[in-house]
């Protein structure tokens, strides 16, 4: 199996280092690394388009090596896909991430993004993110510092996943949202997204030279507590896996639209001109 492993924290976060040697001790198993060269949280689907990206290679200290870039979590798997790496990825692994990506985070989570890029391109894909603390369900907060015991389960994990992938239920098109509770794991279970109530405000933080600067974002979110969602499965200290795919397109909302005229909208600006 050929892997490339990404995440949107960085490549010297503790996370991917964490999910890099777990995966290294799968059988038979080719890795690469590509990762952004510092933290690209919160960066979703962006992709660097105005100019040349930069490309180190990294010395991991235990005989293995990996690309760092300064470009977002999708660039890097478009470059493992483009050659930077000495094979042709089957399959990406984007994680461990500092903190859940639950819900409605998973828009903005570089992590996920980066697994939905390999969707697009035609690989199946896992997204792995760790709970910051136990209780807490909010993708932007927690321990200002990570230990590799903090993401050892969802490592083991996710690494079952990949070494038994061909077993797993992944139809085409489709990645696995993986987000680990904190503490050891009661279990696991599929899921589908939660929703999440976010509680941003308009805070004015300073004025100077007449330029004000306002902070909207930062207050702890919470979250419709439901049945059978990613929330209610990692509050319940269980591993919540979400098969996810990038068919966004509203079915019912066709069958609607095809019962309108939309023609009637073209209809008079063409014999406006």
């Amino acid at each position: 199996m050929k892997v490339l492993l990404t995440n949107d924290d960085g490549i010297s976060a503790t996370g991917l280092n964490a999910m890099r040697r777990a995966l290294l001790e799968v059988p038979d198993i080719e890795l690469g690394v590509i990762a952004p060269d510092s933290n690209r949280s919160a960066m979703a689907r962006s992709i660097t388009t105005r100019k040349p990206l930069s490309v180190e290679e990294v010395d991991f200290g235990d005989g293995t090596t990996g690309f760092a870039t300064d470009g977002t979590p999708v660039d890097c798997v478009r470059f493992g896909t483009l050659g930077l790496i000495p094979f042709q990825p089957e399959l990406i692994v984007s994680g461990i991430n500092h903190g859940s990506n639950l819900g409605d985070d998973i828009t903005y989570s570089g992590t996920v993004a980066a697994a939905l890029e390999g969707v697009v391109l035609g690989l199946p894909a896992v997204a792995v993110s760790q709970q910051a603390e136990r209780g807490r369900l909010d993708a932007w907060t927690g321990p200002s510092s990570w230990d590799e015991d903090d993401f050892a389960q969802g490592a083991a994990f996710a690494a079952a996943i990949v070494d038994r992938l061909d077993e797993v239920p992944m139809p085409e098109g489709t990645l696995l949202n993986v987000n680990a509770p904190a503490g050891e794991a009661k279990g696991a279970e599929a899921c589908r997204l939660g929703k999440r109530i976010y509680r941003d405000q308009l805070e004015l933080a300073e004025e100077v030279d007449g330029r004000k600067h306002y902070r909207i974002y930062g207050a702890q979110p919470g979250y419709h507590e439901e049945e059978g969602t990613d929330f209610a499965s990692v509050a319940a200290g269980r591993i919540a896996v979400t098969p996810l795919h990038f068919d966004l397109t509203d079915q019912a909302g066709i069958e609607a639209l095809g019962g309108f005229d939309l023609e009637a909208l073209v209809r008079p600006a063409a014999r406006e001109v």
